[in-house]
Order: structure tokens, then C-alpha cells, then sequence
């Protein structure tokens, strides 16, 4: 995601001159970029491998085998959507079901190595789906998480339905972070059971104002609001209204917010925003020392499955105590 902010640096000064221009080349250039979908899945698996060599070896050698498959859907406003899903190591003792969700111009190829952790590491099924605009999936734009919580609320009953299971957590990265921020202040099913966010982001607003303030060092702020605006007409959404932490105020089920503390494209103090905005119901937080955006696995393997199982395990244990969900008449 940060590569295109600085591409385009050039570009938008260039028409500057007209506040309204300028809002449809950021509008189009931060939610179309040019190589997405198809064309961009060789990257993506190559990707996968820099984050964990043999992944793809891995999804391949289980897609040859028929354990891992595909499965579509319509989204909330009618494109064909995509998604792979793998059961559990050993199905007949699954632990629970997650949904891994990638980020900004990645697809589910990315993050295979949540995909391997839950399935080899923890025993859990998982469904990982394409967002719309990358991947397998249709779609017109990127929605930065805001209209994408509607399409995982579409996929949680055909996880559920898969794999029939009563814990579900959904997991995300980056953008896949605040989609799953802004997803947990919905009504869900009640096998939802908790949420793990892995360097999302506070509001599209605030991280494309950070965008801004990085590449377009000389653009004024007020740029933000006529490319929300030309979004709003196009796409149905703006800026201001997609934010993580109006979602958070009103989620009651248990999350976890994980953070580099060298992350410099979601600021790190995107992590206490998010966490303050929580008020209700159980929640944990982990500093990743010396991590950059999107490094915290990468950096502490170890201790990412430490954190991310002992988080599963103190919710399960809520369940059994009967101390879960807390919520607004029970901070």
C-alpha cells in the first residue's frame, strides 16, 4: 500500500490546482490501482513465500489433494466473490473455525502463514476469502475495510455452515485488521466469538491523512474531503464514516489488538486509539517490539502463536466459566 502513496506524489501535485480533480485522482488512485485481481496473483504468491517459505508448496500440495478448496458467493451488492477454505489438521478434534482476512492489494494467497498457524499449529478450520477488487473477487473498488465488513458478515454463516462449529474468531491484517474493527460492531451470530487485529488501522480518514502527510508533504488536508466526496457519489461511502474505533464503541465480544511499535504506515498510535475505543466486554493487547506494518509474525513467530493461542484459550475459558460476553451493563 505505501509504494502507490509515494508514486503518485508527482501526480497529484501536478493538479492541484483544482481541489476537485485532485479529490477524483486520489479517490481513484488510493481505491483503483491499476494491477489488482488475476493479474496480481503470481506477486502475491511470491509474497506468501517471503513472509513464510513453502507456503504456496503447502496450499498447493492440499488444493492437489482436494482438502483445500474453493467457494463463492455475492456480496452485498451483487459481485461474485471468492474463498478457500482447509479444515483442521485433524477435523475429527477441530478446535474452532477462523476467518483470516488479508490486507490493502493482497488477496488470500498472503497470508498463508495465519492459514498454516491455524490449521497445523492451533486445529482450527479456516475460510479466507478475497475482498472485493483483489483476487478472485469482483468488485469496483477497494473499500478499505467499510463496505467489506458486509462481505465477511456473508461469509460467517458459510464458514459456519462448512464446518459446524460453535467458536469462531475472525483474524486481520492491516486492512483485514480494520475490517475486522469495523465488523465486530455489528450483530453477529452468536458462534462469533471473538476478534484478532493485527495493525489496523483507527479510520480511513486518519490513515489516509498519514498517507498524506508521508508522500504528499505539500497537498493540504482538505484534499481528503473532496476525494471522500467523489467516493461517497461513487462508491456509497466516505472517508469519515469508515472508522474502526466508532465500530469498536460499540463491540462487547473479546479482541486482541497486536502492533509493531516501528510501524511507521499505521502509526503506532493507531494501536491505543483502537484500544481505548473498546469499552466493553474483555480485551488484550500486545506491543511487537521492533516491528514494522504487517512484520509482527514475521519478527516474533513464536510469541505471535503464544499471544494469538493464549487469547483463544482465555476466551474459551470465559465460555466455561460463564464470564462471557461482557458487555455494556457488564464492563
Amino acid at each position: 500500500m505505501k509504494k502507490y502513496f509515494h508514486i503518485a506524489g508527482l501526480g497529484l501535485l501536478a493538479i492541484m490546482m483544482s481541489s476537485c480533480v485532485a479529490g477524483r485522482f486520489m479517490s481513484n488512485f488510493a481505491l483503483n490501482p491499476s494491477v489488482h485481481g488475476v493479474e496480481d496473483i503470481e506477486r502475491t504468491r511470491h509474497k506468501a513465500d517471503s513472509l513464510m517459505p513453502g507456503s504456496t508448496a503447502w496450499y498447493d500440495g492440499l488444493k492437489a489433494q482436494g482438502i483445500l478448496q474453493d467457494t463463492w458467493t455475492t456480496s452485498w451488492d451483487g459481485k461474485k466473490l471468492h474463498a478457500c477454505y482447509v479444515p483442521a489438521k485433524d477435523p475429527s478434534n477441530a478446535q474452532g473455525t477462523a476467518i483470516v482476512i488479508h490486507g490493502y492489494g493482497d488477496n488470500h494467497y498472503v497470508f498463508l502463514y495465519l492459514v498454516r498457524m491455524y490449521r497445523d499449529q492451533f486445529n482450527y478450520n479456516v475460510l479466507f476469502p478475497d475482498l472485493q477488487y483483489h483476487g478472485l473477487s469482483e468488485g469496483d473498488e477497494i473499500q478499505m475495510g467499510w463496505f467489506d465488513r458486509l462481505d465477511i458478515e456473508k461469509w460467517i454463516p458459510i464458514a459456519h455452515e462448512i464446518f459446524n462449529d460453535d467458536f469462531m474468531v475472525l483474524h486481520g491484517v492491516s486492512m483485514g485488521g480494520a475490517t475486522v474493527m469495523m465488523t465486530s460492531g455489528d450483530t453477529l451470530p452468536g458462534y462469533v466469538k471473538c476478534f484478532i487485529e493485527d495493525c489496523g488501522y483507527a479510520s480511513v480518514v486518519k490513515q489516509f491523512n498519514s498517507n498524506r502527510k508521508q508522500s504528499f508533504k505539500i497537498v493540504p488536508p482538505d484534499v481528503l474531503q473532496s476525494a471522500s466526496v467523489v467516493t461517497k457519489n461513487k462508491y456509497g461511502w466516505g472517508f469519515w464514516e469508515a472508522s474502526s474505533t466508532d465500530q469498536l464503541a460499540k463491540c462487547v465480544l473479546p479482541m486482541l489488538f497486536i502492533h509493531g511499535d516501528a510501524d511507521d504506515f499505521v502509526p503506532f498510535e493507531h494501536l491505543q486509539l483502537n484500544y481505548d475505543a473498546k469499552k466493553y466486554g474483555y480485551k488484550e493487547k500486545w506491543v511487537a517490539e521492533g516491528a514494522v506494518h504487517a512484520n509482527a509474525y514475521a519478527k516474533h513467530p513464536e510469541e505471535y502463536q503464544k499471544r494469538c493461542l493464549g487469547f483463544l484459550s482465555t476466551v474459551k475459558q470465559m465460555i466455561a466459566d460463564g464470564t462471557y460476553p461482557l458487555g455494556p451493563d457488564n464492563k
